[in-house]
This record gives structure tokens, C-alpha cells and sequence, in this order.
């Protein structure tokens, strides 16, 4: 495959809904050939599901919706055995997590218990509905939304460990003046999303996901991960550090980016450009620490404190 031109096949065809999003789609595109789940967390109406079902399109991939509330069911995710009085059986009927992609919309509004049956289900990659495993289809993966907390009432926070099953945490953020009077244009007469066509097979997804895993990583940018990594557990303003999940999070995300840029070895730069959107939402502040800083201007400063590898991009 030459991944620089679909990487790019890719941003076009999204471009056509999404607009001016061109990194946030790089990113969504690394955390999906690395088979990762997606946190978006941005203000209402700033195309969160639009971005959701451009990529669903894009790969020629199913699509299902959740809309959490709190009176959303376990069951009402993972699916259920019903009793057809016309049959005079019990018969599975699967939930709406039998997808390639599925969007958690305001995953922050459901329940612990609804949101712990997703979680699982991400983790685990398989259902199980009164006794009876499922398999869920390849390649599976969780967009789940939810808007800033502060603004929200009658929302369940994530707790932290629950954080840690997200791979990136990413915001799309407003439009620019120009992004957003293009926006305008675009949709004064039509809604692109319903012409657009799929550009990937899901088989080609899978051969990426197959390929990211060979790109290389020297022993000097080893370190340099492992050691970002270790500054996180012993920063003054953290009281819960990066866990080894989020090291391995951390490790993929740069292969991924590497393999995006069309190179077989990953360099310090790709850990210094990934670490905010892989590290920020794993990290629980002290008190004192979150009344000062943001998780994201801590990493920030560890990015800041620990040394470069010389031999940037060496590979063994």
C-alpha cells in the first residue's frame, strides 16, 4: 500500500464533511489502525457524529448509534434473549455494539452500570448475553462523545480507570472565520454525508492494522518513552501516574503516527506530538495541582524537562 496517498485519499474524502479538521482525522485514523477506542470531548454542534459517520463511510464499515441517557440499559448496549411467543423459544437479539464502528453519544450521560457493560465490551471485544458468547466484528471500534463536564448536569464522569480504555482523548474545538464560513457554503444546499463514498475496504484496514505493529523503535527512543512515562508518576501536581496500559497506548499511537508519515521507525518527535492526546486524559491531578494546571499543560511540562535522544530516529 502506499499509505501517504490513502492517508491523504482519506483526509479528501472526510474533507468533503468535515472541514478543517485535517489532523483530528490523522488522529482518528492512527487510533483506528491500531485498533483503539476514541474519546471526543468538545462543546455540542462542533461535528462530533458527523466525524463518526464520514469515517464509517470512508471505510465502508457499519455503523451504530447509542444516545446515552440514564435510563439506558446494559442490555439496551449488549443485547438481549427475548421470549417469541410465536416460536415458543427464547431467541438472541444482538445490541447495537454488533458494529465496525459504534458511536457512545454523551457516553457522560449514562449510568456506571450502562457505561461499565460498554466498557467491557471495548476491553474484551466480544459479548456475552445469558451465557452465549458473541464475537463482535472486526474491526470494532468505540467513538464516544461527551461534552465538557462543567457545563453538564445529571452526568456520571468517567472515573479514571475507566479513562485508561481510551486510547486518545481528542477535541475538535471551534472552526476558524474561514473554516467556518466554508462550512456555510458546504452545507447551504445539501448534506455531503449522504454522497459520500467508501475509499477503504475493510480488509485494507486490517492490512494496516497488520503492518503499524512492524514499525521499529530504537532502544534511545525506548527510553525516552519509558522515561516520559516514569516523570508522570513522579510529577509533584500527579497523584495517579501514566499506568503500563497507557505505555503501550503510548508505544502504538507512535508507531501509528510514523507509519502514517511513511516511515518504518519512529522518532522522538512522534512521541512528542502524540503524548498530549495518548497521556492527558490518564493522569489524576492532586488537588492542589488541578486548581493550577490542566492535565495537558503537565505533560506539557514533562515533555519539557526530560532530555531528547541525540541519535533522533536511530534505528537498531
Amino acid at each position: 500500500m502506499n499509505i501517504s496517498n490513502d492517508v491523504q485519499k482519506i483526509k479528501n474524502n472526510i474533507s468533503k464533511v468535515i472541514i478543517g479538521k485535517e489532523a483530528v482525522v490523522e488522529l482518528v485514523l492512527n487510533a483506528v489502525i491500531n485498533k483503539g477506542h476514541i474519546l471526543l470531548e468538545s462543546v455540542p454542534g462542533t461535528g462530533k457524529t458527523m466525524l463518526a459517520k464520514s469515517f464509517a463511510g470512508s471505510l465502508n464499515a457499519s455503523f451504530k448509534r447509542i444516545q446515552f441517557t440514564p435510563d439506558v440499559l446494559p442490555s439496551d448496549v449488549t443485547g438481549i434473549q427475548f421470549f417469541n411467543p410465536k416460536e415458543q423459544e427464547f431467541q438472541l437479539r444482538p445490541g447495537p455494539v454488533m458494529t465496525n464502528i459504534l458511536l457512545a453519544d454523551e457516553i457522560n450521560r449514562a449510568t456506571p452500570r450502562t457505561q461499565s457493560s460498554l466498557l467491557e465490551v471495548m476491553e474484551e471485544r466480544q459479548v456475552t448475553i445469558d451465557g452465549e458468547t458473541l464475537k463482535l466484528p472486526s474491526p470494532f471500534i468505540v467513538i464516544a462523545t461527551q461534552n465538557p463536564i462543567e457545563s453538564q448536569q445529571g452526568t456520571f464522569p468517567l472515573p479514571e480507570a475507566q479513562m485508561d480504555r481510551f486510547f486518545v482523548q481528542l477535541d475538535l474545538g471551534y472552526p476558524s472565520f474561514e473554516e467556518e464560513r466554508q462550512i456555510m457554503r458546504t452545507y447551504r444546499n445539501s448534506n455531503p454525508i449522504e454522497e459520500l463514498e467508501a475509499v477503504f475496504s475493510k480488509g485494507e484496514i486490517e492490512q494496516m492494522q497488520k503492518e503499524v505493529t512492524e514499525v521499529r523503535l530504537s532502544e534511545d527512543v525506548e527510553d525516552y518513552l519509558v522515561r516520559l512515562i516514569h516523570e508522570t508518576r513522579k510529577h509533584q501536581d500527579v497523584e495517579v501516574g501514566v499506568s503500563p496500559r497507557g505505555t503501550l497506548a503510548l508505544m502504538k499511537a507512535v508507531q501509528g503516527r510514523a507509519y502514517l508519515l511513511g516511515r518504518s521507525f519512529v522518532t522522538p518527535e512522534d512521541i512528542k506530538y502524540m503524548a498530549p492526546f495518548v497521556l492527558s486524559h490518564r493522569l489524576v491531578l492532586t488537588m492542589e495541582g488541578s486548581l493550577k494546571k490542566t492535565s495537558k499543560q503537565v505533560i506539557k511540562e514533562i515533555l519539557a524537562t526530560v532530555s531528547v535522544p541525540v541519535e533522533a530516529g536511530a534505528v537498531n
